[in-house]
């Protein structure tokens, strides 16, 4: 099965590229290659564009309180493990404080740094960051991966306390939902009511099916067409029924 996440607001619609960048920056950097390195430093950019222009800080503090209440009110109720529950609460207290010990904006240490800022605005331009246009930067990928690998642990430190609270708030968004199992007639869906006020839908079908969702939803109505994928027509519909599965998850 094939899981394609769909945010049905801008606060998770952030978080969610937050987790694929951060994903991203763990995977290259583990790497040894300069290639790698710097696809992981391209991926911190991106980061950084990201938490510049919304108030990340703020806003996680504020979920993070919020679920911290909610998960406090579920303490008597049997159907809850009492060890996780306080382990969850544990994780959002420890994270809590963190994100409180970040001083300024988030990222801040990395805009103050001169060679990083000059590197971010040449990668902008289309092959801008050739060894001819950034000597320095030419040198220090043929340094020694280990060297290069501290570099990105001084400038993810900082940043773990985000990722961390990110992570928090995303895992109890995606255990929160109720899945079901639907069928798209001819490979097109329709439902109406009033349960979209969800935050994110989780849709999974078999990864052997040759198409992909198309997935719009407001307050009013969700509607799902699933799209061939060797079609060049966006209107094109996969003509077969699809089987799939259904997760409104919520906040």
């Amino acid at each position: 099965m094939i899981c394609y996440e769909h945010p049905l607001n801008e606060r998770v619609r952030t978080l969610l590229r937050l987790e694929d960048l951060f994903n991203k920056i763990t995977y290259f950097s583990a790497k040894d290659t300069a290639i790698d390195h710097h696809a992981a430093l391209i991926a911190l950019f991106e980061v950084l564009d990201i938490t510049s222009r919304a108030d990340i800080k703020s806003d996680l503090l504020q979920e993070l309180e919020r679920q911290k209440q909610s998960l406090e009110a579920l303490r008597k109720n049997p159907d809850i493990s009492e060890a996780v529950l306080n382990q969850v609460l544990k994780d959002i207290q420890i994270t809590f404080r963190s994100m409180l010990d970040i001083s300024g904006k988030v990222g801040e240490h990395l805009r103050e740094n001169e060679w990083l800022m000059g590197i971010k605005q040449r990668a902008s331009i289309p092959g801008g960051v050739c060894e001819f246009d950034l000597p320095s930067y030419h040198y220090w990928l043929n340094t020694d991966p280990e060297l290069r690998r501290k570099d990105f642990e001084q400038w993810l430190t900082p940043l773990i306390p985000i990722r961390d609270a990110f992570s928090i708030v995303l895992h109890l968004l995606r255990k929160s939902g109720k899945t079901f199992s639907h069928i798209a007639d001819q490979g097109v869906f329709q439902q109406t009511g009033s349960g979209y006020t969800a935050h994110l839908l989780r849709l999974k079908v078999n990864e052997h099916l040759p198409c992909v969702p198309e997935i719009s939803a407001n307050k009013y109505a969700l509607n799902i067409r699933f799209i061939p994928l060797e079609s060049e027509q966006k209107t094109k519909v996969y003509e077969e029924d699809v089987a799939f599965e259904l997760t409104f998850c919520n906040l």
